[in-house]
This record gives C-alpha cells, structure tokens and sequence, in this order.
C-alpha cells in the first residue's frame, strides 16, 4: 500500500473558473466557514451539518475523507470558483466490483444556478468512466430537493425508482429518489 505521505492531490481542471481539489487537512478552516455559511439550508437537504460544530470536526471528516479518497473507496472534491471555494463534489461511495460510484454535492447558496454542479458533475463522471473506475453513477436525493432532482435530470441521468422513507432527515422519514446514469 502506498504511504500516505507520498499521495499527490488530485486537480481536476472543469474550466477557466472551475477547479476541483482533493479533499486535504489544509483547506479546513475554509471547509468550516463555509458549511457554517450555509448550514441553515444545507440542513433542509443532508442531515451531516448539524453535526460540524467546530473546526475540528472539519479536520476529522477532512482526514477520513483524505484516506478514503487516496484509497479509492470514495472520491472527495472541494469546488474553486476563481481560486475561492464555494462547494464539495463527491463519490460519497465506490463499489469497485459493480463499478458504480455513489454522487454527492453541495455549494454555497451564493453561487447557485450559475451551472457549477452541471459542468463538475460532467466533467467527473467521464473522466471516472474512461479511467474504468465507474460506469454506472447514481444521485439519491429527497424527493422535496427540487434543485437536486433537477441536477440529476439536467445531465442525463434517469429517474429509477423512489424509495420510501428511506431517509431520515430533521426527525422524519423521506422518501428518495434514485437517478442512475451507465456510461459506457
């Protein structure tokens, strides 16, 4: 197994303004401040904000996330936009065997509608298939979360299924929708 010190960080280059970073301890005073902007929104969609509370949580999920990432277990992204950070891009899982990877997202609320998850989104997954790391992708998302669930058709995945109640979110069940894109 390589020794985590020699791990290089992934740079995904998406466009002129658009830079994705891998997931590194060194970016989480700004990880903190962000998910702090935004977790009063962020807590309608994804039930994890409620429980960053202090920078050290970001260093904890950073840390995790790093060995995860350079594992290949699971892919984490900070988004740039002009060299500040405005969100997160994830394969919150991989399954290697089946070659699907699980999709996760978030920016701040400032930057919203401009098309950064769009593009990052479809920038990852091709680079991801052509390098056979994946080729099925999937976006799980609470049927309430219009946004996601315009994402995920936006950019070519398909509605699969709903699955009931089956997340739990500031105290109740939500049903949510399943979206899978196989590219080949």
């Amino acid at each position: 197994m390589q020794d985590p010190d020699s791990w290089q960080d992934d740079v995904i280059h998406i466009d002129e303004k658009i830079t994705l970073h891998s997931i590194h301890e060194r970016y989480v005073d700004e990880i903190f401040t962000l998910v702090v902007k935004n977790k009063a929104w962020l807590k309608t969609a994804m039930d994890w904000p409620k429980y960053v509370l202090s920078v050290e949580d970001s260093r904890k999920m950073a840390q995790g996330n790093y060995m995860l990432h350079h594992r290949g277990y699971a892919k984490m992204f900070l988004i740039f936009q002009n060299e500040t950070m405005v969100g997160v891009f994830s394969f919150n899982q991989i399954e290697p065997t089946n070659k699907t990877a699980y999709i996760g997202y978030w920016l701040d609320k400032g930057v919203q509608g401009q098309g950064i998850i769009s593009r990052t989104l479809q920038a990852v997954i091709h680079k991801y298939a052509r390098e056979g790391l994946a080729r099925r992708f999937v976006i799980k998302c609470i049927v309430s979360n219009t946004a996601s669930n315009q994402v995920a058709l936006r950019n070519g995945f398909e509605l699969e299924g709903c699955l009931k109640q089956a997340e739990f979110l500031n105290g109740e069940f939500h049903d949510q929708n399943i979206y899978g894109r196989i590219i080949e």
